[in-house]
Formats: structure tokens, sequence, C-alpha cells
């Protein structure tokens, strides 16, 4: 949910104030109008990541696959492969990633030069596009997440990856979308509940990266204020309800509720000035420790400078950045090799 840092929330309480009676009215009525006003300054909120991104994109190493349909020739289903030029020619692992956006905006393209850095590192790396609303409504964008990772599979050997290792992984919104294909893939009720026949076997996941993600659509029902609003647009427009919190998708996509003992090892982050860190990630990854699943967290005290906002990992200009960078390539290791994952790291630094 590329609901950005927002220049805090002001940049959105800005945004709103221009629009004038937009807000005002619209949203009483039909989302798509907001929706479509909100995905119009996401996008431009992308198109600076994009260029801060591939700064630190280097040069060669990487072969690029780009926007192969996976479903239909529609641009949004349709996939971008990176794969590793000198690692051999595999079968490589392979981290399918889908990218945020709050459901209604964002684009492979947005997280391209991320996913290549990953793929320097060895891995065979998706960016896989999916239908966004208004246009499209639940569970359709998870529903193309599974096709996408079945082309993936179906097309393993021409591509050089290895089908039996499999990790997933997001943003934000894509966070919320990949730990519910995880959800799917490894609980075999809850697919038959999403409608949805898994494109791979548990075997086959090994892990999920999970950066500033939604988990538990009750609390975000309670939230105020311009973000509070372009929440309440987002998923409105998703579910096709105004009133989603009490929608049958809200519950379903509430990942916290569901998640149990077979969830594969995940990696979890948030930053300590994202509003979704305390409310979302933090809740999700102590779940999972419960469980007895592995997890490694990358949290950090309130007290931390610099301050890391929502989608703090893809500013590799700063420290932070890079070192989560280094420790998700070190947990990506563990997962598709021999090594077992640490249930917790000396590195979390937890308020």
């Amino acid at each position: 949910m590329k609901i950005l840092p927002l220049a805090a929330a002001g940049f959105m309480a800005s945004a709103v104030a221009a629009a004038g009676t937009l807000a005002a009215t619209a949203i009483h009525k039909d989302p798509r109008p907001s929706a479509l006003f909100i995905r119009g300054l996401f996008s431009s909120g992308g198109k600076v990541q994009l260029r801060t991104l591939r700064r630190h994109v280097p040069s060669g190493g990487v072969r690029a696959h780009r926007s192969l349909p996976y479903l239909t020739k529609s641009a949004r289903q349709s996939l971008d492969l990176f794969l590793p030029t000198e690692s051999g020619n595999g079968p490589h692992p392979v981290v399918v990633w889908v990218h945020g956006g709050a459901w209604i905006s964002g684009s492979k393209e947005n997280v391209a030069p991320y996913l290549e850095i990953l793929a320097g590192h060895g891995y065979a790396v998706a960016g896989v596009g999916y239908s966004i609303s208004p246009e499209a409504s639940y569970p359709q964008a998870v529903t193309e997440l599974n096709h996408a990772l079945g082309y993936l599979r179906e097309h393993a050997g021409e591509y050089g990856i290895d089908p039996d290792r499999i990790i997933l992984a997001g943003d934000s919104a894509g966070a919320q979308l990949a730990a519910q294909l995880a959800l799917i893939i490894t609980d075999p009720d809850y697919a038959a509940r999403t409608g949805v026949v898994p494109a791979a076997a548990p075997e086959h996941l090994r892990g999920t990266l999970l950066f500033c993600g939604v988990y538990d659509l009750k609390t975000m029902a309670k939230l105020t204020g311009p973000v509070g609003w372009g929440f309440r647009t987002a998923l409105w427009a998703y579910t096709g309800s105004k009133d989603w919190a009490s929608t049958p998708a809200a519950e379903h996509m509430s990942i916290l509720e569901h998640v149990g003992e077979s969830f594969p090892p995940t990696f979890i982050s948030g930053g300590n000035a994202d509003y979704l860190t305390d409310p979302q990630s933090r809740p999700l990854a102590y779940r999972l420790e419960e469980l007895g699943v592995p997890v490694v967290q990358r949290f950090w005290p309130k007290e931390h400078r610099p301050a890391l906002g929502h989608e703090f990992q893809f500013k590799l200009q700063l420290k932070d950045a890079r070192l989560v960078l280094a420790d998700t390539l070190d947990f990506l290791d563990a997962v598709t090799g021999a090594a077992s994952v640490p249930v917790r790291s000396d590195f979390q630094a937890t308020a």
C-alpha cells in the first residue's frame, strides 16, 4: 500500500485540501473518483522512488525479461523476470515480489530496480503485475498472483528457475497479498474459502519477505484523518462495500486472524516512523513467534534516528535500509539453502 511516508500525513492532507469538495462528496456515493485521485498522487511518489532506486543498481550481472504475459495480454497481468548472469545457468531460487499501492495503485515497474539488486545476488526475481481497484475487486488480485506463480513454475526450465524454492515477497499492500498467497498455499481450508487452487505445494514455499504491510483490517478501521480517509477509500474500492470493515472480504484479508503453524519462515520489517508498524507488522511477527514459525524481525525503537517511514527499505541512501537489504539476503540464503532460519536476531532493535 504505497501510502508513502506521505511526507508524513501532511502530503495527503494538502492533497485532500486541494481536491476541494471531491473527497467530501464523492466518497459518500462512489469510491472511484477519490480512488483515482489517490492513484494519481501515489503515481507521482512512485516516480520519485524509481529515480532514487535506480542510482543503486549495479551495471551488468542481470538479464531482464519484461512484461511476460502470465494470464492475458493485459499489461497488468504480466510479470518482469530478472535473472542473474554471473551465477551459472541455475536453477535459481525465485523471489516473487508483489508491489504495493493500497490495492488501487502502484506497478511492478516501481520496484524493478530493487528486484534487479536482489537478482544480482544470485536469485531469480519476478515482479508481478496484477489488476487493481476500482477496475477490479477482491479477490481478483490474489487470484491473478496465483496464476503468475503457476506460470513461473510451468516455465521454470525455460528460465532456469527452481520451482521447488519459492519465496513470496511484498511491500505495503503487496505484503498483505504475498502473505495471503502464502496462506493459500499452506492452508487448504483457507484456500478453499478463497476459491483458489494453489499453484504450488507447501514444500515448494521456502519463506516470505514482508515489508510495511497490512495484516489486520480491524485496526485499519480505527484510523482517522487524511490517512484514514485514504484507507477507507482504497478498501471501499477493493471490497466493493462502503462498510468494508464488516464484509467477509475484510475478515478474510486479515492474515493475523488466520495464520497457523504451517506458515513459512518469515522476514518481517517496518520503520519506526511508519504508522503501520505497531498495529500491523509487530503483531504479525509476535503471532508467528507464538505459533513456532521461524521469524526474523527488523524493527527499531521509537527514538531511533533517522526516523524510518513507510517503505523505508527502498531508501538505499540510508544506512538502515542497506543493513536490512543485507539481512534480507542472509534470510534468503538461509531459507533456500541448508542453513536454519533464526527465530530471533541480534539485529532486532525493538523498543
